[in-house]
């Protein structure tokens, strides 16, 4: 009689396998593409997976002072490609040593946890890119020139940290759609993840390669500021039930974000680039300001506006509803007992076979007429 192993280790290249190895393969390639640049040989291939290509240096005659810019290429792939990995071992060390720690100690449910594991990473993402973007727009002053969002265009020649910036954006969310699948995440929670993560790439892949970085950058840095007071609130909201006030201002700054995006849109597509002094279409020179191009992009950032409004709306009106809920029988049980009271009437207390009422005072005897 055969006795069947438990624990049975998963078959080679199967799904199983891969989903518990991923991060382990991922850490191998970047050790193998990190230890391919202390060989002279393979270092020439393995740069481009590593380090920023397409470096474009300008000097200027009276300075010797040298101008370090960026342009995007094909090459980039296996720089997004490199930093995808990066990703997914930051991801597995994120979720194995401070989100499972977590879950453990709350003990919440199949639903929660993977909802809390996804605000958990968001969050972490979050943090640090609203950081790294507004550390940017602080050394660059953009928001202190709303003009310098059309001004010059195309603006083709991009600074190190801003092209960094996007290629690590781009990475993060490519590896985002491979941990669905990684994460084996449920059934019901595919299509909404897919839907914002696939929003996430068209957007800052369309201001890459449009040399929109400015604008792209200006409306990253808010919109990731609300999303990480809302994924915290609800890491918060899974601790203590109690703690709610985090998506109270959530939902005011999301509206002002919101309207904030609008605007700087319209004045980008509708006024500045309509207005410049070069338009026209030219892949070579990364000039795409005509009139298709300009409406194409403005529509797209309005529909995910409404779309993203629409979403809010319904979610306000869902907590709404199930507060009113909440709210009804509480009035009924109030209700019931006042009504218990006003039926009861004024009786005497009897003390030892006497009666008394209420006041104290004992009631009139009855005088027994003679028969």
């Amino acid at each position: 009689m055969r006795f069947r192993r438990k624990n049975k280790s998963p078959a080679v290249l199967s799904h199983e396998f891969v989903i518990q190895n991923h991060a382990d393969a991922a850490s191998f390639l970047v050790m193998v593409l990190l230890l391919g640049l202390l060989v002279e040989a393979p270092a020439k291939s393995t740069i481009i997976f590593i380090a920023v290509q397409y470096n474009v240096t300008y000097t200027i005659d009276d300075n010797s002072e040298q101008f370090h810019f960026y342009d995007y290429g094909p090459k980039d792939f296996a720089t997004i490609f490199f930093y995808m990995l990066v990703a997914i071992n930051l991801h597995a060390v994120i979720q194995e040593y401070i989100l499972d720690k977590i879950n453990r100690r709350l003990h919440l449910s199949k639903t929660k946890h993977s909802k809390f594991n996804e605000s958990g990473q968001l969050a972490f993402f979050y943090l640090f890119s609203f950081i790294w973007g507004a550390s940017i727009l602080n050394a660059e002053e953009f928001m202190m020139n709303p003009t310098s969002l059309w001004k010059d265009y195309p603006h083709s020649r991009m600074l190190f940290q801003v092209k960094f910036f996007y290629i690590c954006q781009i990475a993060y969310w490519l590896h985002a759609l491979l941990e669905l699948y990684f994460q084996r995440i449920r059934k019901e929670d595919i299509p909404r993840q897919l839907c914002y993560i696939c929003l996430y790439i068209a957007h800052i892949s369309g201001a890459y390669i449009l040399n929109l970085q400015r604008l792209g950058l200006i409306l990253m840095v808010p919109h990731y500021l609300v999303e990480l007071i809302f994924h915290a609130s609800r890491l918060f909201y899974f601790s203590d039930e109690n703690k709610q006030k985090g998506f109270t201002i959530w939902a005011l700054l999301f509206v002002m974000v919101r309207l904030l995006t609008l605007t700087l849109s319209v004045l980008t597509f509708g006024f500045g680039l309509a207005r410049a002094e070069n338009p026209g279409f030219s892949i070579a020179d990364g000039n795409f300001n005509v009139l298709p191009v300009r409406i194409g992009c403005l529509g797209a950032v309005c529909l995910t506006q409404a779309w993203m409004m629409w979403k809010f709306i319904n979610f306000q009106l869902k907590k709404w509803r199930e507060h009113v809920k909440n709210q009804i029988p509480k009035k009924k049980i109030t209700n019931t007992k006042n009504k218990r009271t006003k039926k009861e009437p004024n009786r005497a207390t009897f003390v030892n076979g006497a009666a008394k009422s209420e006041c104290g005072a004992s009631p009139r005897i009855r005088k027994s007429k003679p028969v």
